[in-house]
């Protein structure tokens, strides 16, 4: 079957002494996989078509597990990322998150727009922390771990929130903080922006201004509830890692 897509480039894999397998992020079917020939010649006319992050239009041939792509052409190359080591490394992150938790050809259109738009953030110098919560919590949400921030996780009632707990999955009332010894602290700023990323669509985001200390806090509370949650060990969130130690 003849496949015509719009996809971005989440991943690369070198098969062969000139060949790559391209694994797309599609709008209509999601995640999918070609071989690209000859795309690591020289002379290749397809080879700037399947860099990592390239969105673009995408033609292939797909009649069993892997199809072989026999056009492209680039909408968007994304230069300012590739060329960026933050940008690149957040923009990695990304794509290695929707590659781990997307199945093969599960189409997912608001998804595809929510990557796209994360991208076209990074390139136009938005917070790339915010960014990255962002669209971690719409890939939460994609594989229902979604926490709730509308009441509270143990009596239900939608009284003020005290603090977070990771285990139980959301918030919790003054009441009933005592459930979980290990909750975070529910800061008025950390509160607003954890429902401001369940609610917001990524392509409506401006420019916004976090206090380093809200941050340090956020990033603390979304780590802990993916590796609880979810529990994916990416070589890219390492890596980010690695270089917020080292003060890359």
């Amino acid at each position: 079957m003849q496949y015509r897509v719009q996809g971005i480039v989440i991943r690369t894999t070198d098969y062969g002494e000139g060949n790559k397998i391209v694994t797309l992020f599609t709008r209509e079917y999601g995640k999918m996989g070609v071989v690209a020939r000859g795309v690591k010649k020289v002379k290749s006319r397809y080879g700037s078509t399947v860099q990592l992050f390239t969105f673009g239009d995408y033609s292939f041939f797909k009649s069993g597990g892997l199809g072989t792509l026999n056009h492209a052409e680039i909408i968007e190359a994304f230069h300012k990322i590739r060329e960026d080591l933050h940008k690149a490394a957040h923009a990695s992150y990304l794509a290695e998150l929707t590659d781990r938790m997307m199945g093969d050809q599960e189409g997912e259109p608001f998804l595809f727009d929510q990557m796209k738009a994360s991208l076209q953030a990074i390139q136009e110098d938005k917070d790339l922390q915010i960014i990255g919560h962002l669209y971690e919590m719409k890939m939460l949400m994609h594989a229902g771990y979604q926490p709730e921030l509308e009441q509270c996780v143990v009596c239900g009632q939608a009284a003020e929130p005290a603090v977070f707990s990771i285990g139980l999955g959301g918030m919790m009332c003054e009441r009933c903080r005592l459930r979980d010894p290990q909750a975070f602290p529910l800061t008025p700023g950390v509160y607003k922006l954890l429902r401001l990323f369940v609610r917001m669509d990524v392509r409506r985001l401006g420019q916004i201004d976090v206090k380093p200390q809200t941050k340090t806090l956020l990033k603390e509370m979304m780590r802990a509830y993916f590796d609880q949650h979810v529990g994916l060990r990416l070589k890219s969130r390492d890596f980010l890692d690695q270089m917020d130690k080292y003060g890359v």
